[in-house]
């Protein structure tokens, strides 16, 4: 008996013995040798990553339903949050691949380049973080309003607080990206002897230039301060003053070559194509599905503007409506079609909007009814073919930069900087003269588009000679804002320019100002997200939305009687 319990004793041993020993080495078994944890990973590894999604998704925003938003583009088909604001609730700010991106996964990424940095002493890579984490958390309060800010992406840590965060007040998100930039340059201000180097090809903006990501963060501090200057008039006067009469302390793009772009480089098809595989296929159709507004192009056209031609293509097949030809005449001669007063076709479309006979540029009318058939289309259905609307130029059939050097991601831009001083100028701000400003902001966008050997007699033209007034100033940087719409909507907002009417088949009788709160955060985050709705102010237009809806007014918006 003590034989058999000695040798069932010893075999249990062996056994827990074999058990605590194979655990040991699954646990070795698991760690992947040939991988990099967090911890140790070089920042430099996820650089690129940060970069590159959020320009395609500042591009995507910028050509894509905000593009609409502000009258750049019509979608002629199959487009309803772009002619209409017939947003989906479910975008969430986290949805990669949606209209609005994945800006709180970016910032995950963002967020580990950050604390590697501070871990590393790499100054530069830490102010290139707080640069991306102030574009991508100015354009979430910019876009939602309150928002998840100073608890967000710390959902690891397991606890109720970080899984459901807080939703910060816009007022203080402004607030602390104005903070993170002040920051950012302070760390680009020093000796760039004392900063380290960043590994070729990491940086796709500036090729690891600390100078131009300084030029860079004063950009977007020179914006945010803009952008709360309606409600904070007096921090924000101190801060524009403040980087103007300093420029050796806070430089800023002043010159294109220091633009903040990224270029595409098309060799993966869908995924690194110009501007991502939403717009971009083979067949076409994508390019064909998105034209030019006739908002925009009519605006061109009246002041003579150059940069028309660079954008949008001629009509295939321009309309003549001839009186003198039989009523029910419909005929095409030499390439033009021409209509009698009654003909069908000329009476069909003139119930969706008037017929537009400019025999070079048309676009399509924004928010208008079935507007695949405007402009007495002949190709029946949802097309994406109209003989008679103007597509966008043929560049933008192109998959990459290479093909069509203009094709970029811009983010700032030495225009941008130069409206922006020209506007706090006629606010009675000291950053110089207006009218230079203007001048040189018109003279930038024309050279980013290839035309400025057009820009003396362009400036001499009607309506583009300097005439002091602020709507004037924002109407051009409406028109230099092409694909990078997100800006001239926020500008629209805080001060009502250019004046757009919203389209007949339009959500609302007037535009939006901000997106919804998608459902997964009610559901999921639900007093958070609730706190924040409340938080919106509602309007004559949120009707059945509610405070969340589109048309109610975020802080930024509250009292300022903008933009309507």
């Amino acid at each position: 008996m003590k034989t058999r319990i000695g040798k069932y004793t010893a075999s249990c041993m062996l056994v827990f013995a074999l058990f605590f020993s194979s655990c040991k080495d699954i646990t070795e078994l698991n760690t992947n040798t040939n991988g990099v944890v967090p911890q140790n990973v070089n920042p430099d590894l996820i650089l690129p990553t940060v970069l590159t999604e959020a320009a395609k998704s500042y591009l995507l925003l910028g050509f894509g339903d905000v593009s609409g938003i502000v009258q750049h583009t019509q979608g002629d088909a199959f487009n309803a949050g772009r002619d209409y604001y017939d947003w989906n609730k479910d975008n969430s700010w986290t949805a990669s691949g949606t209209s609005s991106g994945d800006f709180y996964g970016i910032q995950r990424n963002n967020k580990l380049l950050y604390d590697r940095s501070v871990a590393l002493g790499y100054d530069f890579h830490q102010a290139i973080s707080l640069i991306m984490k102030s574009m991508i958390f100015g354009l979430v309060t910019d876009l939602w309003g309150d928002a998840p800010y100073s608890m967000a992406n710390l959902g690891e840590t397991g606890t109720t607080e970080t899984i459901s965060p807080v939703y910060d007040s816009q007022e203080s998100i402004y607030t602390g990206v104005i903070a993170d930039l002040e920051k950012a340059n302070t760390l680009l201000g020093k000796n760039k002897n004392a900063l380290e180097t960043i590994s070729s090809g990491a940086d796709v903006y500036y090729n690891g230039d600390p100078t131009k990501w300084r030029k860079f963060a004063n950009t977007l501090l020179l914006r945010y301060y803009m952008r709360i200057s309606s409600k904070k008039p007096d921090v924000a006067k101190a801060g524009i003053e403040k980087i103007y009469s300093a420029p050796d302390t806070y430089p800023l793009i002043t010159a294109n070559a220091d633009d903040a772009t990224m270029s595409y480089p098309g060799v993966t098809a869908n995924l690194d194509d110009w501007p991502g595989n939403t717009y971009f296929d083979a067949s076409g159709q994508g390019y064909r599905r998105v034209k030019p507004c006739q908002t925009l192009v009519g605006a061109l056209q009246s002041l003579g503007d150059p940069r028309l031609g660079v954008w949008v293509k001629k009509v295939e097949i321009p309309l003549v409506i001839d009186p003198t030809l039989p009523e029910t005449t419909d005929k095409l001669v030499n390439g033009v079609r021409y209509f009698g007063v009654k003909a069908p076709a000329l009476l069909q479309t003139q119930q969706i909007a008037p017929v537009n006979t400019d025999p070079n540029y048309v676009g399509l009318p924004a928010g208008i009814q079935s507007p695949s058939t405007y402009n007495a289309n002949p190709i029946v259905g949802q097309a994406s073919f109209n003989p008679h609307v103007s597509y966008l130029n043929e560049i933008y059939m192109q998959p990459s930069t290479s093909k069509a050097p203009l094709l970029k991601a811009r983010l700032a831009s030495a225009a941008e900087v130069q409206f922006i001083l020209a506007e706090a100028a006629l606010k009675g701000m000291s950053t110089g003269d207006a009218k230079t400003h203007y001048s040189a902001g018109i003279k930038a966008s024309l050279a980013t588009w290839g035309v400025d050997g057009q820009y003396d007699t362009y400036l001499a033209n009607k309506g583009v000679v300097f005439d002091g007034t602020i709507k004037q100033v924002i109407t051009q940087k409406w028109i230099a804002g092409w694909t990078a719409a997100t800006e001239a909507w926020f500008d629209w907002r805080r001060t009502g320019y250019p004046v757009l009417k919203a389209g007949t088949y339009a959500k609302r009788s007037v535009l939006p100002v901000r997106f919804y709160y998608s459902i997964e955060e009610q559901r999921y985050n639900t007093a958070n997200a609730n706190t924040a709705i409340n938080n919106l102010m509602l309007t004559g237009y949120s009707q059945a939305d509610a405070n969340n809806s589109a048309w109610s007014k975020p802080w930024l918006l509250q009292g300022t009687g903008q933009p309507w």
